[in-house]
């Protein structure tokens, strides 16, 4: 038999079908479910749809891991990382809200509770390795260990993966990464697996749907004030305030239809956190969303020899095909990115993540951008 391996059990399909084919390929399989967020500890009750519900959606994925434990008849450990997570995720994302930025919890989840925590938990029980139910692929290029993007170009999820250090790679195992989402959902069929038809997570990491204005909330207050032209400087509405919304958004301003503006869609294209301004524009291409280049923070830089100027592809936003950019320089974790092109919305908080070839060179979070 192989290596022991901890596969963290979600009460999903993906990491269901992961540690089938984990025992398959002859590993010593075990798992570990993870709790990270209690809703009455943390205060989460504005704009939580389950809060009255008979059993909160973490119990009921719990119930489903260990039935999907029982059928593949490996052990299930049950982890309570919520102080942690409240500690390095959740405080880090709501400080860079409070900044009028828009971070992703997902990519810190990943960094400091999933691949940390978890990775030690594993250790700690005497596991060669961890492995999830991620869509992404491990590599080895000249003695080095990368990840690249999964065979399931439509699901991969190397982005979220881009704070994750090489010996966080070099640690885990990822059983979906040659496969695709309908392979998957067959295996689990052929299974027998009750999950094999349960809907995909999504929502906040380890926190899941929410009424996101509201959500947030429960922790930052609202403060109400003027929707403005970016042209015109005319008042076109009222903002419940600022913090709750993304440079590009279009959805959710209320101000369509108004007497005296255009037919069509507004795009959130600023903020003014000190003057609680919400700033608008009527077309996605106009030059206030537009830039040129950005300045990258938190760099994780992965790849090993290389030299700048290095022209290779970047996403700026999960499922955004990739762009053409330049890293100009790099010094310490700070790294300069020009564009090919002007691009839209790219916004601080967002993370980062540059590729060569389809592996995974760097990721980092967009700290300004410049026109």
């Amino acid at each position: 038999m192989k290596e022991k391996v901890m596969i963290g059990l979600s009460g999903g399909v993906d990491s269901a079908v992961a540690a089938y084919l984990l025992k398959k390929q002859g590993y010593e399989v075990v798992a570990g479910f993870m709790r990270n967020w209690d809703a009455i500890t943390n205060g989460d009750f504005l704009g939580n749809p389950t809060l009255n519900d008979p059993c909160c959606p973490q119990e009921a994925d719990y119930e489903d891991a260990k039935k999907v434990a029982e059928i593949l008849d490996i052990p299930l450990y049950r982890i309570d990382f919520i102080e942690e997570y409240w500690n390095e995720v959740f405080t880090y994302f709501l400080k860079e809200y409070e900044k009028g930025r828009t971070p992703n919890p997902d990519i810190f989840c990943n960094k400091y509770i999933k691949f940390d925590s978890f990775l030690k938990f594993a250790k700690e029980k005497g596991c060669a390795y961890m492995a999830t139910g991620h869509y992404a692929k491990r590599v080895e290029i000249d003695g080095h260990v990368y990840l690249k993007k999964a065979a399931d170009l439509n699901k991969d999820q190397t982005y979220f993966l881009s704070q994750l250090n090489e010996e966080q790679i070099a640690s885990c195992l990822f059983p979906l990464g040659d496969i695709d989402k309908p392979e998957v959902r067959r295996i689990a069929e052929e299974l027998a697996l009750p999950i094999a038809h349960k809907k995909d997570s999504t929502g906040v990491c380890f926190i899941g749907e929410r009424h996101f204005k509201q959500f947030l909330q429960n922790y930052i207050p609202a403060q109400p004030g003027d929707i403005v032209d970016i042209d015109s400087k005319k008042v076109l509405g009222k903002h419940d305030g600022v913090l709750y919304y993304t440079l590009g958004q279009r959805k959710g301003l209320g101000i369509g239809g108004i007497h005296g503006t255009t037919n069509h869609s507004w795009f959130v294209c600023g903020k003014d956190v000190e003057h609680n301004i919400l700033y608008v524009a009527d077309d996605p291409s106009n030059k206030a969303l537009l830039s040129t280049s950005c300045i990258i923070h938190q760099v994780n830089w992965l790849l090993k020899e290389y030299k700048l100027p290095l022209h290779c592809n970047a996403k700026f936003r999960y499922r955004q095909k990739d762009l053409g950019v330049t890293i100009t320089s790099l010094e310490g974790d700070e790294m300069v990115v020009t564009y090919d092109a002007p691009y839209s919305a790219v916004t601080p908080g967002q993370a980062a993540v540059f590729y060569l070839d389809d592996v995974m060179i760097a990721g980092g979070i967009i700290e300004k951008t410049n026109k």
